[in-house]
């Protein structure tokens, strides 16, 4: 009987010990300070306790940022033609611009390779007072051209195209109408003789027309 006296008293002892702790406070647990290893500033961190990646580090200073700058547009230094579209007058032409400037070339080469002496603008004059002014080609030695009276200027029939441009020998016939008719003999740069109109004659002078 002493055997089970004791064992009840230390069973009844010990049951305080195994008793249900008390809840805790909230308000202690949030005024309590947090433990060393856990951010506060982490929300992730005060919840579970476990590490977070920090954010970041942002670039600073001048070097912060950089605006797109688009690159500078070409100096030109020389005009650029409407024939010459998205052609960049700073890099060297392709070879399909080099060819057709090479073909340009060869055409007015040979176009200039048939002008005659008399090619271009001259003018008739008689005592230097001018009459007539003349516009001539000259290929292979044929003339063609046309006229304008420079005494009635704006009249309907103060133009036209030469009749006939005759050579004999060294000598030039310019038929402007029926009625006006110049013969001329080469005389030093230019040519000299007689002009014709409405059966008047006087002596002109043919000279070649500035530019």
């Amino acid at each position: 009987m002493r055997l089970a006296a004791v064992l009840i008293l230390a069973v009844l002892a010990a049951a305080p010990a195994h008793a249900q702790q008390p809840a805790a406070d909230p308000i202690d647990v949030l005024l309590r300070p947090p433990p060393k290893d856990v951010d506060v500033e982490e929300p992730d961190t005060a919840a579970t306790g476990s590490a977070v990646e920090p954010d970041p580090t942002l670039p600073s200073g001048p070097q912060a940022y950089r605006p797109y700058v688009p690159p500078p547009h070409p100096t030109l230094t020389a005009p650029v033609f409407v024939n010459e579209t998205g052609k960049n007058p700073d890099a060297p032409p392709s070879p399909t611009e080099a060819a057709y400037d090479s073909r340009l070339r060869s055409s007015a080469a040979s176009v200039q390779g048939f002008q005659g002496p008399l090619d271009g603008g001259w003018t008739l004059a008689a005592a230097g007072r001018p009459l007539y002014a003349f516009e001539l080609t000259d290929r292979n030695g044929l003339v063609e051209g046309a006229w304008r009276d420079l005494r009635r200027t704006g009249a309907l029939d103060a133009s036209g195209f030469f009749e006939i441009v005759e050579r004999s020998g060294g000598d030039l016939t310019f038929r402007l109408t029926d009625t006006v008719v110049a013969v001329l003999h080469p005389m030093g740069g230019g040519w000299s003789g007689e002009l014709t109109e409405a059966g008047r004659r006087e002596t002109v002078s043919l000279a070649r027309r500035a530019p």
